[in-house]
């Protein structure tokens, strides 16, 4: 394992110290350019995520900002859980990503069927799930789930411990609204979504998303349900009665549905989820591995209005909603991201070629405010301090 608290990955900072042309000489080389920012403004970064173990909000995280060319700072911070005895963070430690898995594993399966032609996103739901023939949903489309507007909602779930029970509940729950007319995000779109995948390639979707996902893309300890090996490295979260969760899904409803569903029950590493991002920036591809087309990346990730256009949804991606406190100030129009309760969050910009990711053992669970500020200021910090950094960067590069 690499060390722990304040480890720093920052390629350089070589503009703030050497002469020009030195600088303009060292971006001719072969590796990844140094990146100009001075290593103290990251002190920023160590008073938010300090401040917010602190008071409580957290037991630990992680926090890795990147690149389509690689990690440009990973720290990490405070301990692995709330235990008197816990062990410190480590920068390798494995999160519960909770509603990542939206984006992570399922819309990006879910594209991938889309693009090889096995699925439209126009096609009608009940093409799919004949449970929802006959139940006044006609009109319901795959895309509809992907953004949120299905008019669909979520339910308890003690008593439907299996998928099939899932899928009847949902077919035969009466629509809140006509399908495509309002957002209102809600975790059965994304159950659905993941019985969808099973349902096309006859691969339950944990199986798919590690063949077609994870494995190309080099994310090694990523998937559902970790091993054994892998627990013993899984930061913790809080169960229902705050006792402690290692290694298993803090979402209830994913345990129910033995940890493999739609919505929640991916595990995750921050550098495994920044090779995600960095396929996202490249179009689809990493590494010369590509696992999406370039045209379903756009198509995924590409602006989608509800609400009278108040709320701004990719397909599974978030980009403007009550949902988006990962943007801050700063990061474009084009940025896009997701939040996880467990108090994860991506936040991806392309035009300014960055990404901030969030991991954490988070504890306070009353207030949703003081994670989506954590978050905010986050970003808010990135958008001020290192995109002008990685323009800089590039201008170099440019007039090398």
């Amino acid at each position: 394992m690499r060390s722990t608290h304040n480890i720093v990955v920052i390629r350089l900072m070589a503009a703030i110290i050497m002469p020009a042309s030195i600088w303009l000489c060292a971006c001719s080389a072969t590796p990844p350019l140094p990146l100009p920012v001075n290593i103290r403004e990251a002190d920023t970064i160590d008073q938010l995520m300090e401040g917010a173990i602190q008071r409580d909000l957290l037991a630990g995280g992680v926090v890795l900002i990147g690149d389509r060319g690689g990690v440009l700072l990973e720290r990490a911070y405070g301990k692995i859980s709330c235990a008197a005895d816990a062990r410190q963070m480590d920068i390798d430690a494995v999160f519960d990503i909770a509603s990542l898995t939206k984006v992570v594993a399922t819309t990006t399966s879910v594209m991938k069927l889309a693009e090889e032609g096995k699925i439209s996103l126009v096609d009608p739901f009940k093409k799919w799930f004949p449970e929802f023939k006959k139940q006044g949903k006609d009109d319901l489309l795959i895309m509809n789930l992907l953004t949120h507007t299905s008019g669909l909602h979520d339910f308890p779930m003690p008593g439907i411990n299996s998928m099939q029970g899932a899928v009847e509940a949902a077919a035969s729950q009466k629509m809140q609204f006509e399908p495509g007319k309002h957002f209102r995000y809600a975790d059965i779109n994304f159950i659905l979504l993941g019985e969808l995948v099973r349902r096309v390639t006859g691969e339950t979707l944990d199986r798919y998303a590690a063949e077609n996902l994870f494995n190309p893309l080099g994310m090694v300890d990523t998937g559902f349900n970790p091993p054994a090996e892998r627990v013993l490295r899984c930061a913790a979260t809080l169960n229902e009665d705050r006792s402690p969760l290692v290694g298993l899904a803090q979402d209830y409803n994913a345990r129910l549905l033995g940890g493999v569903a739609g919505h929640a029950g991916v595990f995750s590493t921050a550098l495994d989820l920044s090779r995600f991002c960095r396929m996202i920036l490249n179009n689809g591809e990493l590494d010369g591995q590509r696992v999406l087309s370039e045209r379903a990346v756009a198509q995924m990730t590409a602006p989608y209005f509800s609400g009278g256009g108040k709320v701004v949804r990719g397909l599974g991606w978030d980009r403007e909603s009550p949902y988006s406190a990962p943007r801050g100030n700063g990061f474009s129009e084009v940025s896009f991201g997701h939040t996880g309760y467990s108090g994860a969050s991506i936040w991806i910009d392309p035009e300014n070629d960055i990404f901030v990711l969030l991991l954490t053992s988070r504890l306070n669970f009353k207030n949703s405010g003081e994670i989506n500020q954590l978050r905010s200021d986050l970003s808010s910090f990135v958008a001020a301090h290192y995109i002008p950094a990685v323009k800089t960067t590039k201008i170099a590069r440019h007039y090398d």
